[in-house]
């Protein structure tokens, strides 16, 4: 059963913190490069549909576990031109078939999913041959002092922050799931607490 804090609160919160200037400009750096038939994990409140481009996307399929979420996103704003289906599933068990989407995008999500290999495998499980990931994560910081932090935080965070997770490695977990970077970028995002600014973001193939 959904509680009174998932149900009420955290929408709140998670809108707050998601659609921060320096998140959404991390958005704006990978959504627009989407193309073709578009799957989005963890579409939560439809922060990315606004980044699309129609004329690029055929259509845009968001999944997410959460009704609260999937009705939010389904509110969101986005060109009148952009088609877009929100779904009940998870990251790590998709309802698509094998190699029906173009493009995978991934924004904000690894972070709280519960097996983000599972999702990652699911993810080049469903791209077509030529087919590309998007993504961008924040997750473990280089800095073996801030990541200190994030072990000793993670905890109380995830507890607050619907199992969110500070201490994920991105572009080893998308290594390890079998794809190839086109394009790596990595920093700490401005005006951002250290302890959850560690950003990393860029394009991935199926190996």
């Amino acid at each position: 059963m959904t509680s009174l804090y998932d149900r009420w609160i955290l929408p709140g919160l998670l809108k707050a913190a998601c659609s921060a200037p320096a998140i959404a400009a991390q958005r704006a750096k990978v959504v627009p490069l989407a193309e073709g038939r578009v799957l989005e994990l963890g579409v939560g409140m439809g922060l990315n549909l606004a980044h699309y481009e129609a004329a690029n996307v055929s259509e845009v399929i968001g999944v997410d576990p959460s009704p609260e979420l999937r009705a939010l996103a389904m509110a969101a704003p986005r060109s009148p031109a952009l088609s877009v289906r929100v779904e009940d599933g998870s990251a790590e068990a998709l309802p698509l078939d094998d190699a029906s989407v173009d493009t995978v995008v991934c924004t904000f999500t690894l972070c709280s999913v519960c097996a983000p290999p599972l999702a990652l495998a699911e993810a080049r499980r469903v791209l077509r041959p030529g087919g590309r990931l998007l993504f961008c994560e924040h997750g473990l910081s280089p800095d073996p002092r801030q990541a200190a932090w994030q072990q000793r935080i993670e905890p109380l965070w995830k507890r607050l922050a619907s199992g969110c997770h500070l201490t994920r490695p991105v572009s080893g977990l998308i290594a390890d799931a079998g794809f190839t970077f086109e394009r790596l970028e990595r920093r700490y995002l401005p005006k951002v607490p250290r302890i959850a600014g560690w950003c990393e973001w860029g394009s991935a193939r199926p190996v």
